[in-house]
């Protein structure tokens, strides 16, 4: 740390990436240090524009830099042993999400980051969209009661999606995974775990032989949170589906909540609109109080909590490895089992 700036570096300079890199630029106690990337043209244009060091060996970067923080937004499968070396250099971790593969890879980083004492923060911008903070303060004043049902659908549109998306070896999952993570975050950090999950997958290949060699672009997750409490997810990002849309929808007692990442609205069960909420965050905007958020919680631990931490997105992943499991045996399955179990791991680890 140099006067009262986190040294910072930045690993994969896609979309994301870049993105961290501008919310930065408007946060005076981050100091870019390094970005690295595979594309070594970009990297070095980039580094020019923010006067900070290049890297495409990913090795190296993480070697010969000693950071307070890095912020990671490559794809797992290109840099999950350098984000393991950077925990035990003792490196604070943001990863965007998703935070992993899958869910036991997910709690390995969570047991590496206990171990050596170090922040280990999931990046979701979604969480700062102003509706989806007013989302919390209406559940937080009980203003929807008797809440018995859920509705919630996440259509990417017919977007280009880069080759590994449908590589299950690399890419862990398909669209739950990849493009669904920000609202299951929102389900679960709202309404905490299902008690069950059910689903069903599929993807484009016509032959059942070639679906087990592509990962899913369309889901549907049945959720059950209680005996009165029940919940539907339909996710797609298969082309012909119809423009970008998502929400989610609360079925309450006289009350119908609906929620995205521009909107809340508040009507009863006439339809008739009793508040309306618009919200014209834009990414950067939710990026940088992410930042802001992640970089408290390293220099003032005891007054800033980590907003969204490696261990709590565990129960996300345990949710999305119950729905793969669960496409797989034909069967609900239980997220706490596989939470359970996980935490039985990282604690048995600790005590060795």
């Amino acid at each position: 740390m140099s006067k009262g700036k986190l040294n910072t570096a930045i690993l994969g300079l896609n979309q994301g990436g870049q993105l961290l890199l501008k919310a930065s630029e408007v946060l005076d106690c981050l100091k870019i240090q390094a970005v690295a990337d595979k594309d070594t043209n970009l990297a070095e244009k980039i580094a020019g524009q923010y006067e900070c060091a290049a890297y495409d060996d990913y090795r190296q970067f993480i070697i010969q830099n000693q950071l307070d923080c890095l912020l990671v937004a490559a794809p797992m499968h290109s840099c999950d042993e350098y984000v393991r070396m950077a925990m035990k250099k003792k490196f604070n971790v943001l990863k965007l999400a998703p935070p992993a593969r899958d869910f036991e890879e997910a709690a390995e980083f969570v047991r590496l980051a206990e171990e050596n004492q170090i922040q280990l923060a999931v990046g979701n911008p979604s969480r700062f969209a102003s509706s989806y903070v007013e989302l919390r303060k209406f559940l937080e004043q009980d203003t929807i009661e008797h809440i018995f049902l859920m509705r919630a659908f996440c259509n990417i549109g017919d977007s280009t999606q880069p080759g590994w998306r449908t590589d299950p070896k690399l890419a862990g999952g398909g669209v739950l995974l990849h493009d669904c993570y920000r609202m299951i975050d929102q389900i679960v950090s709202n309404f905490e775990m299902p008690q069950q999950v059910y689903s069903l997958h599929t993807n484009q290949a016509q032959d059942k032989q070639q679906r087990l060699y592509l990962t899913e672009d369309t889901a549907i997750v049945t959720m059950k949170f209680s005996d009165t409490f029940i919940g539907n997810f339909i996710a797609t990002r298969r082309a012909g589906a119809g423009p970008r849309e998502e929400f989610i929808k609360l079925y309450g007692k006289d009350v119908i909540l609906a929620v995205s990442d521009t909107y809340l609205t508040v009507s009863d069960g006439l339809g008739k609109v009793s508040k309306e909420f618009k919200c014209d965050d834009d990414e950067l905007a939710c990026t940088t109080e992410l930042l802001k958020s992640f970089a408290g919680s390293i220099l003032s631990p005891a007054k800033n909590k980590s907003f969204s931490s490696g261990r709590e997105n565990l129960k996300n992943m345990a949710v999305i490895e119950s729905a793969y499991l669960s496409a797989r045996t034909g069967f609900p399955e239980e997220p706490a089992r596989i939470l359970q179990m996980a935490s039985l791991g990282i604690e048995k680890a600790a005590s060795q």
